[in-house]
């Protein structure tokens, strides 16, 4: 009896490995078909073609999710999507942009939760930027402040239900680039964009922070394992006479951060990050010391 019950169990365990290797040739295949769709869609030279081939890759990409085990496939030849997964493995976000003929951006994403081998769970992103005349609004995924995410972290604290501080990208303007972190966070069915959990000067009351700096500058925003938070480029205008006009707006030099102090961000002002010795650092001018990088090539 022993023996009739091994061999079954060696049987079922075959099966699953070759369910399991199927559906990663079909995501394979699928795989091949978003590249070619984003591939035509960055390609194309209208907003409206650009928005016919990206309705093509959203339908494909959801097809690809309906796979069995999709959520274990990395889509990770697929560059111009982001896909993060949260670090206890209960849902990951797919997300990415098509730029407009005008320099601006539009969002799309979809947030999906691992159901195990249960049925694809989903939860569309929205992006409503256009429309959203309140920056701050706590949103849903159908009013979507859209961005690229690229980072994930969880904050649980207490009996309190847990939320997720998202790293995002969000191209604005001809003139101007956008950062946001953002607060992610779920209740039964609903998902909910923002929260009050900034504290700081000038934070009562945020529910998302979002920077906007000039589209010639790059800006750090990242978490910093060595510091223990989440770290970003404190931007001033160029110009006192600048202030508001963030087409102006670039790095000090200095840095600010948000760490996670009872289940809230705490500014943090002023921080001295020292990053480990880099053959890069010679090509670095502190902007302090208005000091030209000696360049060795």
């Amino acid at each position: 009896m022993k023996i009739k019950y091994y061999i079954l169990f060696i049987f079922a365990l075959l099966s699953l490995n070759t369910m399991a290797q199927q559906s990663k040739n079909n995501l394979d295949v699928f795989q091949d078909s978003l590249i070619r769709i984003s591939t035509a869609t960055i390609a194309a030279e209208t907003d409206p073609k650009k928005a016919e081939i990206n309705g093509r890759f959203v339908k494909t990409l959801v097809e690809a999710l309906k796979t069995p085990n999709s959520f274990a496939y990395p889509f990770d030849s697929l560059k111009n999507v982001s896909v993060i997964k949260s670090p206890d493995k209960s849902f990951r976000i797919l997300s990415w942009y098509v730029q407009q003929e005008n320099g601006t951006y539009r969002y799309f994403g979809t947030i999906q939760m691992n159901t195990g081998n249960g049925p694809l769970k989903l939860y569309p992103l929205i992006d409503q930027t256009d429309n959203i005349t309140d920056e701050n609004a706590i949103a849903s995924n159908q009013v979507w402040f859209g961005a690229r995410y690229y980072e994930i972290v969880p904050v649980t604290s207490g009996n309190r239900l847990p939320y997720y501080i998202l790293l995002g990208w969000k191209g604005n303007t001809q003139n101007t680039t956008k950062k946001v972190i953002e607060i992610l966070s779920f209740d039964k069915e609903q998902v909910n964009f923002g929260a009050p959990v900034f504290d700081g000067k000038e934070l009562k009351g945020k529910n998302r922070v979002i920077f906007e700096y000039t589209k010639s500058n790059a800006m750090t925003l990242k978490v910093d394992q060595k510091a223990g938070m989440i770290v970003f480029d404190h931007l001033a205008p160029l110009d006192p006479e600048m202030v508001g006009k963030y087409e102006f707006y670039g790095s000090d030099g200095t840095f600010d951060g948000f760490k996670i102090i009872g289940g809230r961000l705490k500014l943090q002002e002023g921080l001295e990050l020292n990053n480990d010795p880099s053959a890069m650092d010679e090509l670095y001018a502190d902007p302090k010391k208005n000091v030209k990088p000696i360049r060795k090539f």
